[in-house]
């Protein structure tokens, strides 16, 4: 489903990645891992597109999205969920306004929203707080609506930037279990973060980069 192929990303003289090689399967649920300016995010970012490859190849599928036009990124990006460390809600709108305004923007139709906003925000378990805005929801459930948001439209692949970053160690590994239940529904989970506590209980694949070099990769792998 996702492959880097000599994959390098350079600000100038500075490597953010520098030749990494490695592919997910469908289905997979993997970490990556490294201290700050590992490369991490460097590589959520070459996913959804909001950056290019220096030089190398970044699939999707069996699509080289570097070589994507502009006008076709919105496409890629419909195909994936992305979650964020400080969630990105609208302030002031309610949980399910917040999910729905992903819909609204496709165009699909209220009846149709309605009901996969409702159901996207009851796997989350959150039905109960549908009328609640961000101001009145505690930074779990709010990083349950991003993750409503991110998977309300049926994508085959979600996308995680520290999404614990800003939570307590319990409510970490509640979100971290939602997402275990959501690639047992068969979605792709790829998550970038530096909680090893995390890391280590889950026993997932874990990638782990250094200085923008893929130093490792394991199947229950420890992060040391």
């Amino acid at each position: 489903m996702i492959k880097f192929i000599n994959t390098t990303k350079r600000y100038g003289n500075i490597y953010a990645l520098r030749d990494v090689n490695f592919e997910v399967e469908m289905g997979e649920f993997v970490f990556i891992v490294g201290p700050s300016g590992a490369g991490k995010t460097s590589i959520l970012k070459l996913l959804y597109r909001e950056e290019v490859a220096t030089s190398g190849t970044v699939l999707v599928g069996r699509v080289d999205i570097s070589q994507l036009k502009s006008t076709q990124v919105p496409k890629l990006r419909r195909r994936m969920g992305i979650v964020f460390q400080d969630f990105k809600l609208l302030p002031g709108q309610t949980a399910f306004d917040n999910v729905a305004y992903v819909l609204r923007a496709l165009g699909v139709g209220p009846t149709e929203t309605r009901k996969r906003v409702l159901g996207a925000l009851k796997v989350v378990g959150l039905i109960d707080k549908v009328d609640a805005t961000p101001e009145e929801l505690s930074g779990g459930e709010q990083q349950r609506v991003g993750i409503a948001r991110a998977i309300v439209n049926g994508p085959s692949l979600v996308i995680a930037d520290e999404p614990t970053g800003n939570l307590d160690p319990a409510t970490s590994l509640d979100i971290m279990n939602l997402l275990e239940q959501i690639n047992q529904r068969g979605t792709t989970i790829l998550i970038s973060t530096h909680n090893h506590q995390i890391v280590n209980q889950m026993q997932k694949r874990v990638i782990t980069m250094q200085g923008g070099e893929l130093i490792r990769d394991a199947c229950g792998g420890i992060y040391e």
